[in-house]
């Protein structure tokens, strides 16, 4: 089976001829042919093009500390589809913390929330605990604070134009709330976007969310319905997300990328993004620097 070896190096150090010639000579200790390294961006990515029975099975045993770095197949290696998570993954903030933290709550919803993106409680019923805390607070003030401390996870417009370019559809699906998602959505460019509604009443937080809830299993659900709209299976979407309630669709897809993931997450992705920013999303589909978009 023929497959790929990427790695990306992360601003802090080049990456080297030295690099590639231990992979290459790692890919031979496990029984591997590889070919001559391509250079997808100088001193920043390449490929190494290589031969196995299963090749699938050297992510469990290759290691190359400091770098991001993936195995993908020959194939479709350019995703069809991509169904993106909003807080600490397309944008560097989490948007409910922020909010508590603007209405002096921070302490209290800042344990839940990150309880909740480690797996350790249900992201629905966390959720809902944490609106509840909301009840009775003006909401206007406190949401355009949220909106003035967004700040763009870097590589993350560059993604989405490129992909889209070359005939992707991308979607912005979040366990956040659409106040965020539907100005997120646009200045990145996705097609569309999916998130919970908080209501409000008189200009006030009720403390509820409205139903049904925007979650893990609509995360999934979401990537299934965009794929048969494309006329392509999962094997040809990409995911990208940090936290529990990302887990299923990050497993469900050909492409499932953990972006600096929470515990759990690192641990069951197949895919990561540790040490350099989301336009390492597109080096791993074999995208070379020169046609980036936007960049």
């Amino acid at each position: 089976m023929t497959a790929f070896l990427i790695l990306v190096a992360p601003p802090s150090r080049p990456l080297t001829e030295s690099d590639l010639s231990e992979a290459q000579t790692a890919l031979e200790n496990l029984g591997a042919t590889p070919a001559i390294p391509n250079w997808l961006q100088a001193g920043k990515a390449a490929e190494i093009r290589f031969d196995a029975v299963d090749p699938g099975r050297f992510r469990s045993v290759l290691n190359f500390e400091g770098l991001d770095w993936a195995i993908t197949f020959l194939g479709k290696r350019r995703k069809a589809v991509l169904v993106a998570d909003m807080d600490s993954t397309m944008i560097e903030i989490e948007t409910l913390d922020t909010l508590a933290a603007e209405l002096g709550l921070g302490e209290a919803i800042a344990e839940i929330t990150r309880r909740s993106m480690n797996g350790e409680l249900d992201f629905a019923a966390a959720l809902r605990e944490r609106v509840a805390m909301l009840e009775g607070y003006p909401a206007e003030q406190a949401m355009q604070t949220v909106m003035d401390r967004v700040t763009y996870t870097p590589g993350g417009k560059v993604a989405i134009a490129t992909m889209r370019a070359y005939g992707s559809y991308c979607a912005l699906v979040s366990g956040g709330f659409t106040f965020t998602t539907e100005t997120v959505y646009a200045e990145l460019g996705f097609h569309e976007h999916r998130a919970n509604v908080l209501e409000i009443n008189d200009g006030r937080l009720t403390g509820k969310v409205a139903e049904p809830i925007v979650a893990r299993d609509t995360k999934l659900t979401t990537v299934r319905e965009l794929c048969v709209k494309q006329g392509v299976e999962l094997e040809d979407a990409c995911t990208v997300g940090d936290g529990a309630n990302d887990l299923d669709m990050l497993r469900a897809t050909g492409l499932g990328v953990a972006y600096y993931g929470k515990p759990i997450v690192r641990a069951e992705a197949s895919f990561r993004i540790d040490h350099t920013d989301l336009s390492t999303l597109l080096f791993y589909q074999g995208y070379s620097r020169d046609e980036f978009i936007g960049a």
